[in-house]
């Protein structure tokens, strides 16, 4: 079965483009809370560069490391590549934009990961971009039947997600209706974009986000 995007040249192009978002944030914006509330816009930057320079290998390395506590790891592991200041963050990042490594897991997780945590970042600061709707489709289709680290499938579970701006519809029960990105990173955990989202079954889903720690995943 091949896949239903490019995945790998999506995440390129989507790092790229953040990449380019970054470039003109100031000091005092690098330090905003992203919508993964542990960590700054400069440490999500960090977290998806460090992700980027991982391999199954690697990672389990330094996960064993870090006593098998997957937030000690990534906070570890951002340290290592955030750089001294803002624009060495940003030149990590630029630097792995065509990376194709990656931890151990399906390939649409890392697509995931890159489209999610680039509205981490855009969020809170404002920045309006046009994601890929086959990608966000893709990612969606990923998550749906997923509960590795963020328990996505758990999460919207008895609810039926419609989306509003494309031909994209999940499960039975009450409705969630909304865009197709907001409705991606509802499912993955942010409660931010259930403000998006309308229907009867908007409630539950924030309920069940408010009540699940996450985590910095």
């Amino acid at each position: 079965m091949t896949d239903p995007v490019d995945v790998w040249a999506v995440v390129a192009a989507e790092r790229g483009a953040l990449a380019e978002d970054l470039a003109s944030l100031t000091d005092e914006q690098w330090q905003t809370t992203s919508l993964c509330s542990a960590w700054s816009v400069r440490r999500v930057v960090g977290h998806m560069t460090a992700t980027a320079s991982l391999t199954p290998l690697t990672f389990v390395g330094n996960l064993a490391r870090a006593g098998f506590s997957f937030n000690t790891f990534a906070n570890n592991q951002i340290d290592k590549h955030l750089g001294p200041g803002n624009r060495a963050t940003l030149a990590n990042f630029r630097a792995v934009q065509h990376s194709t490594s990656a931890p151990p897991g399906p390939k649409l997780s890392w697509l995931g990961e890159a489209l999610v945590h680039a509205e981490d970042v855009r969020r809170p600061l404002g920045i309006a971009h046009a994601y890929d709707p086959a990608a966000v489709r893709a990612a969606a289709d990923f998550y749906r039947g997923s509960n590795l680290l963020i328990g996505s499938k758990d999460r919207i579970a008895g609810l039926r997600l419609q989306a509003t701006d494309a031909s994209w519809s999940h499960g039975d029960g009450p409705e969630v209706a909304g865009p197709m990105m907001s409705l991606l990173m509802a499912m993955t955990g942010r409660v931010a974009a259930t403000e998006d989202l309308a229907g009867p079954g908007v409630a539950t889903l924030r309920e069940r986000t408010l009540a699940r720690d996450q985590g910095p995943a």
